[in-house]
């Protein structure tokens, strides 16, 4: 059985097995709704859901508070970032959800796993609810913040909004993981075909992610001093975590238990 602190949204899973036979059925199809949308129940569970439960099911005292105590779980380790960022292989022995769908992505957009986990690296440090920093009027009053951009890939309202429509995925989320990563899969994929940069090129694509396909070819980096070296660190980074999932590939390819007895 896997860790529960890797707080896959399944209950069998994550061994919970006697508090799902005391949940009303009600708020145990709330959860495997979860897991049927592609959600990750940890990234995703808000004080609100558990209210809207409780609102609309009769749950006794007792087991809305066992609800309350597996979210309460659920939220606090799976929105966590990574223990080890700088080590690719340790984040997918930590996060095997995180794994799955960084090869989902690479199927589904031809991208190498490296590089998108440098950009995210780059742009929220892996944390789901990254925001710009905050505007201010006058020095002291805030006043919004610098851009829309949000969670796991920064991306902002306009071009997530884009994604969303071209790929059909209307409920994408920039605070979930799996949506997060696919959006970087599908935006590597745009830039090779609008500007011609290849895939591996953690560099190049790192400079349309953030300058946007129009900047990338009016070179608007090139007056940006300080944002040449940010590519040329997503790419340095790229470079680590390539020769680091080389190393570890095979083993993560073998799943939790083969590992395990394979360690012993």
């Amino acid at each position: 059985m896997h860790h529960t602190e890797q707080c896959n949204c399944k209950c069998i899973q994550l061994g919970w097995n006697s508090l799902r036979e005391q949940l009303d059925a009600v708020a145990c199809h709330w959860v495997k709704n979860c897991l049927r949308q592609g959600r990750r129940l940890g990234e995703r569970v808000k004080y609100r859901h558990f209210t809207r439960i409780t609102q609309r099911c009769p749950l006794s005292a007792g087991k809305a508070v066992g609800l309350l105590l597996l979210t309460s779980l659920l939220a606090a380790c799976g929105t966590s970032p990574p223990r080890t960022p700088n080590d690719l292989c340790g984040i997918f022995r930590e996060k095997d959800d995180w794994y799955e769908a960084a090869k989902v992505t690479q199927k589904r957009w031809g991208v190498p796993i490296q590089v998108p986990f440098a950009i995210m690296y780059q742009e929220s440090g892996f944390r789901y609810d990254a925001k710009t920093p905050r505007k201010y009027l006058l020095w002291i009053i805030p006043w919004g913040r610098v851009s829309t951009a949000s969670g796991y890939a920064q991306a902002k309202d306009e071009v997530w909004d884009d994604y969303r429509k071209s790929t059909g995925r209307s409920g994408a989320d920039r605070e979930d993981f799996d949506d997060a990563i696919d959006f970087i899969g599908w935006y590597m994929d745009k830039t090779s075909t609008i500007n011609g940069v290849y895939k591996y090129d953690a560099y190049g694509q790192y400079l349309n992610y953030h300058e946007g396909w129009g900047g990338y070819r009016q070179r608007t980096y090139a007056s940006k001093a300080w944002l040449l070296p940010v590519a040329s660190k997503v790419q340095a980074r790229s470079q680590l975590y390539a020769r680091q999932y080389a190393g570890c590939k095979d083993e993560l390819g073998r799943g939790f238990w083969s590992r395990f007895w394979h360690w012993l």
